[in-house]
């Protein structure tokens, strides 16, 4: 059975989704988190970037999740996908990111941010400089060039292709072995600081390695279980991103990712690339039961920037998207116009996660988009820019 697409007010009529940005769980959307707090309470404010694509601002925005620390978010733009702020070059004349204002005073490096925090709030079970915390900070180091030192350099053959890959995972098991050596899955007895320190990029390991590499980090047991801890805690959840967002928002953050052209890498690529997004190793608590209903209410809030920027005709794509969303929320399907599968899977490949909506959310819609595309054609929309994303500038919603 095929529909014809719902105008938006039907489609309103399908999501009651809500989310207190200021005092609910973490989320990207947020400009002010106060944790049932006053406004006055506020010491701290954090400046990201826009994207949610920064490893250095996550682990900053995660500890302040962790402890609950009401704090205001200012957001800027990374230089790959975008030109810095006037005002925030002023304040931070390298344009590095993150900084934050604690009572006033600027401090930028996260690490340096990370220890003023904890002068000023107490750490987050052992602190930063903890002698059990220095050595797993030192192995995140040794584990973040050893994967910068294979995904980051072309391989001349084989053989040097095999051995980035052994250099990476003889640190992945001491990883492992540090891992294992506590009662629970974090790095030590309890979540804090250490597990904060590597998670921004284990994510990114993950997800890249997937899909320039055909290797899984999650094949590992030790390290399996604590992306499961992790994804326990709401406030990952609220940071994490997919192996989606991530595959193309490295490359030119890193300096050029590189794949290998095995067959597993091969599969995995066209797996993250054009789904099915079920099942991928990026994310393993069970989907919400209102994934859709967050998916469509954040395409609603932005429709009129998402049908602009796109660049299919305004009502072609307009009745497109209906479609999809129509098919995301029926489980039917709904003919788009003809002509419009470039349109929709330009879309597909540019949601972002978690800076749209969340990974669920975002599965969803790109199913519903790939599902609707493939009823009038397999043209491709036009493809991600590996050495730029000036795609995805924050400038081109704003107007």
């Amino acid at each position: 059975m095929t529909l014809a697409p719902l105008n938006w007010t039907e489609l309103e009529a399908l999501t009651d989704f809500q989310i207190d940005t200021v005092n609910g769980p973490t989320n990207a959307q947020a400009r002010l988190r106060l944790f049932g707090h006053s406004e006055s309470d506020v010491r701290v404010t954090l400046y990201r970037d826009n994207h949610a694509w920064c490893p250095y601002c996550q682990k900053v925005w995660l500890w302040l999740e962790e402890k609950q620390i009401p704090y205001r978010i200012e957001k800027v733009t990374m230089f790959c996908y975008g030109e810095k702020e006037s005002w925030y070059k002023r304040k931070v004349p390298s344009g590095m990111l993150p900084a934050l204002e604690l009572d006033g005073r600027l401090i930028t490096e996260s690490d340096d941010i990370l220890l003023a925090l904890e002068r000023a709030f107490g750490s987050l079970g052992k602190g930063m400089e903890d002698p059990r915390v220095i050595p797993l900070r030192r192995l995140e180091r040794l584990l973040f060039r050893a994967w910068c030192g294979w995904l980051c350099y072309p391989s001349t053959s084989a053989r040097q292709e095999q051995h980035s890959r052994e250099q990476f995972t003889g640190i992945v098991d001491k990883v492992e072995f540090a891992l294992a050596s506590t009662p629970g899955p974090y790095f030590l007895e309890e979540f804090g600081t250490a597990d904060m320190i590597f998670t921004p990029y284990v994510e990114r390991m993950n997800a890249s390695l997937y899909y320039y590499k055909g290797y899984s980090l999650r094949s590992n047991p030790s390290l399996s279980a604590w992306f499961d801890a992790m994804e326990s805690r709401s406030t990952y959840r609220g940071t994490q991103s997919d192996f989606h967002t991530h595959a193309h928002d490295l490359p030119p953050q890193m300096g050029g990712c590189w794949e290998n052209g095995e067959p597993q890498m091969l599969i995995n690529k066209h797996r993250v690339d054009n789904g099915s997004w079920f099942g991928l190793p990026d994310v393993t608590y069970p989907e919400p039961g209102n994934a859709r209903q967050e998916a469509l209410y954040r395409v609603i809030k932005h429709r009129a920037n998402i049908i602009r920027v796109n660049p299919a005709d305004d009502a072609l794509f307009d009745q497109a998207l209906r479609c999809a969303l129509t098919r995301m929320m029926t489980g039917e399907d709904c003919v788009p116009p003809p002509g419009s599968d470039a349109a929709l899977r330009y879309l597909r490949d540019r949601i972002n996660v978690p800076r749209d909506m969340s990974i669920y959310a975002a599965k969803r819609l790109r199913e519903a988009l790939e599902a609707t595309a493939a009823l009038v054609g397999d043209r491709q929309g036009i493809p991600i820019m590996l050495k730029h994303r000036r795609d995805q500038d924050p400038a081109l919603f704003a107007r």
